[in-house]
């Protein structure tokens, strides 16, 4: 074993283990990148947007692909305008418009003002907004989630020279269906495409940890068995972000040793690595 000095680590960049890092490669979603990618491409020529409904287990790339496809869509047009909206953390009307300000800052803070300074840049930029509400479920708890959906698809009903926004509602809920915890008149514009994601494969599980493994730690600190090892008790939690937990908290908790990390809580004789 070789001791690490104080000022040493065994990451070569410890944001590749961040739950907002987008990985280079963004494995075993080509399917659902596509189908955004239809969905998105009417307003690529003027047109609106189509909704989404992006359903899966904790853990299967969901919030990833959606900011993959929104840092892609940023990057190659100005004509559409992606906002992400984390849910959790923004479910009342005034947080999520908050979300989707677009550079604009209201003159106060009531949810007209907030709402008109929107449409006013959409109006001065001509572009068409579409919004992603991840875990969308927190704004049925709300008791906000059909209001603002009929909100953002029927902008042109306010604003007669502007497009209804797109909108992509993600739940990891699997018994939720976010189409029918809408009221009717939602319900007569929202006919969103239901994306799924299923869970990661063993192998493909192994794979998406070696890569982050490999970006952002160095050379030879995790052994191939101990990364079979992480990829196995990955899939047996369903939750691909509890293998690249487990792997930055043991990096990070290594009692300063190089080439193996042998910290870690697991259970009966797995205990060490």
């Amino acid at each position: 074993r070789h001791s690490l000095r104080h000022d040493q680590t065994l990451f070569r960049d410890i944001d590749v283990f961040d739950p907002a890092y987008l990985p280079e490669h963004l494995a075993y979603r080509d399917a659902q990148t596509r189908e955004l990618a239809f969905l998105i491409n009417p307003a690529l020529r003027g047109g609106t947007p189509g909704n989404a409904v992006l359903r899966g287990p904790p853990g299967t790339g969901k919030t990833t692909t959606v900011r993959t496809v929104f840092a892609g869509v940023e990057e190659a047009t100005r004509q559409v305008v992606p906002v992400y909206v984390n849910c959790r953390q923004n479910h009342t009307l005034s947080a999520v418009y908050r979300c989707s300000l677009l550079g604009y800052t209201p003159p106060s803070r009531h949810l007209d003002d907030v709402r008109e300074g929107i449409a006013a840049r959409i109006r001065e930029t001509d572009t068409t907004l579409l919004v992603c509400l991840d875990d969308a479920n927190y704004l049925i708890a709300a008791g906000t989630y059909s209001i603002l959906l009929y909100h953002l698809l029927r902008l042109y009903e306010r604003w007669d020279d502007i497009r209804g926004a797109g909108v992509f509602a993600v739940t990891s809920d699997l018994g939720l269906n976010l189409y029918a915890e809408t009221d009717g008149p939602v319900r007569s514009v929202f006919h969103p495409t239901e994306v799924t994601f299923r869970s990661y494969a063993a192998s493909e599980i192994r794979d998406i940890l070696g890569d982050r493994i490999r970006q952002g730690l160095y050379p030879g600190v995790v052994p191939a068995g101990v990364l079979d090892l992480v990829a196995r008790l990955t899939a047996d939690a369903g939750d691909v972000g509890v293998g690249i937990d487990l792997v930055r908290a043991a990096a990070a908790d290594s009692g300063n040793e190089a080439h193996l990390l042998y910290r870690i809580d697991l259970p009966n004789d797995e205990a060490a690595w």
